[in-house]
């Protein structure tokens, strides 16, 4: 109630402050035929960040996806994704989950490979999209996840734009408010990620959400290797 008075008060008060302080604003106004003190010049808006890819080429036992990684926007994801293909810890992975959503414009859903986690390095610090400006378009490579900042060895590669896996900062649900940690797209082969999707699934293998979701059989990643990146037109 104390708080409410007191602004209340200052809502009453706030047309005589302001009364009273154009007068004296007009008192500081220079002399005629002075001429007033520049004014600062304002800051400079922030320049954008020059872009900086890194390509990696996943060889699968049904073709070649290429993937242009974000670096210069999802730093600390990139280099947990090198980590990876460097050390070669992909060679041998799997897809092997297939989300198929069956309202929308199709193909509609996304493609999950990984190391489902064997072998894995320590999780990465989540960078949402609100942070890095890679949102979840068709195309675009994004970091799977239990809660945020747990990120290992498994991405997503989305068939269609899902814009709910976007970090929603307004939301009262933590999880919206992080949303998936995108950090590129890929650039040639979404012909493969499309086969890959489309191939068999299991109806019974897979625990909650994911069950019917399950490759059967899985679709091997022979090899994760950086590559030069694709040639101009």
């Amino acid at each position: 109630m104390v708080r409410r008075r007191a602004l209340n008060a200052w809502l009453i008060a706030a047309p005589f402050v302001l009364a009273l302080a154009a007068p004296a604003l007009a008192q500081n106004a220079p002399p005629s035929g002075e001429t007033a003190a520049p004014k600062p010049a304002e800051p400079k808006p922030a320049e954008p960040k020059p872009a900086e890819h890194v390509y990696v080429a996943l060889t699968t036992s049904a073709g070649t996806i290429t993937l242009d990684l974000d670096k210069a926007h999802a730093p600390l994801t990139v280099a947990n994704f090198l980590k990876y293909v460097d050390s070669r810890r992909f060679d041998g992975a799997n897809f092997y989950r297939a989300m198929h959503l069956d309202w929308g414009d199709q193909p509609n859903g996304l493609l999950q490979g990984g190391l489902q986690g064997i072998n894995v390095l320590p999780p990465v610090p989540h960078e949402p999209t609100s942070a890095t400006g890679i949102t979840h378009k068709a195309g675009t490579i994004s970091m799977a996840r239990y809660a945020p900042g747990s990120a290992t060895a498994d991405f997503t590669i989305m068939l269609s734009d899902i814009p709910s896996l976007d970090a929603q900062p307004a939301s009262d649900n933590p999880e919206a408010r992080a949303g998936f940690a995108a950090f590129g797209h890929v650039v040639s082969g979404m012909d493969v990620v499309r086969r890959i999707w489309d191939q068999p699934r299991s109806p019974t293998k897979g625990e909650g959400v994911m069950k019917g979701q399950m490759l059967e059989p899985q679709v091997k990643i022979v090899s994760a290797r950086r590559v030069p990146p694709p040639a101009t037109p």
